[in-house]
């Protein structure tokens, strides 16, 4: 199995932080997801980045303290974090910056299909992805499908900046959407300084479709488009509990995997994301 860096480690600590969005999601509700279990399920990961889980506003600061303290210990094998931010208004925002600047932060982000479609199109917002990019860290843009071009707009926009498209995009699986999903990822990876996670997949499938064979045509679209060179990888643990866990995750990861060469597998799986997070090798 190819030693892979996971760029989406969530982690669930109910003592530590809210998780509003998890209720209603019997697979992910009212449960905690520590970084023993995760250890426990990922063989093949050999390092980890922690993103931020979605937790409830007030929480979002102590949340990244948290695995922060977690990240200290060598075992956790966490190389680094991408916190949570609110680049919509100065307050505070620039302060965060300097707090992160303390602690192992490669990167950020602000999940934006859980907020009206206009808040990234403001200057406000713009300008402070653009001061995550002059801080030398990483914005990941978190985007349904219909919001791809939205997405195109703020990547354009903040052209300094290095910034990653999580879950390929968000396609709509379940319901067979590959267009207008395709033109848009094919735009957008036009844009040299954004890069594509290879995540989620899986959780989008309808019921007991999650498979290699349904996600099939919206990797080898991602390959295509981005190239084995702007890939990183991510498990999405414990969200790809929606679809069959990560163990399958992982089996379905190094099947993609053995179907390109050894560079291109190797970049995908860990070498592009030393690269585009700044993670120094192992």
């Amino acid at each position: 199995m190819t030693s892979l860096i996971d760029t989406h480690q969530h982690l669930v600590y109910p003592d530590v932080a809210g998780y509003g969005w998890t209720d209603g999601i019997p697979a992910l509700a009212n449960q905690s997801f520590s970084l023993e279990t995760y250890q426990g399920l990922a063989g093949a990961v050999g390092r980890t980045l922690f993103m931020e889980t979605g937790v409830d506003d007030a929480d979002y600061q102590a949340e990244a303290r948290f695995v922060s303290e977690l990240a200290k210990n060598p075992e956790s094998r966490i190389a680094g974090m991408i916190v949570s931010c609110r680049p919509e208004t100065d307050d505070g925002f620039e302060a965060w910056l300097d707090e992160c600047g303390s602690m192992n932060v490669v990167g950020l982000r602000r999940i934006l299909h859980v907020v009206p479609d206009d808040l990234s199109k403001s200057e406000t917002f713009r300008r402070n992805v653009r001061e995550i990019g002059r801080r030398d860290l990483v914005f990941d843009m978190c985007f349904l499908a219909r919001q791809l071009p939205i997405a195109m707009e703020l990547a354009s926009a903040c052209d300094n900046t290095r910034l990653v498209l999580d879950h390929c995009g968000v396609p709509d699986i379940a319901g067979g959407a590959l267009d207008p999903w395709r033109d848009h990822m094919r735009e957008i990876a036009a844009l040299p300084h954004v890069t594509c996670k290879l995540s989620g997949l899986l959780a989008y499938c309808a019921p007991g479709e999650a498979s290699l064979e349904t996600i099939k045509p919206y990797v080898d679209h991602v390959l295509e488009v981005f190239g084995p060179n702007r890939i990183v990888w991510g498990s999405d643990w414990p969200v790809v509990n929606l679809a069959n866990g990560l163990p399958d995750w992982l089996a379905v990861t190094q099947r993609i995997l053995d179907g390109l060469s050894l560079d291109e597998a190797g970049r995908i799986a860990g070498e592009n994301a030393e690269r585009v997070y700044r993670i120094q090798p192992a």
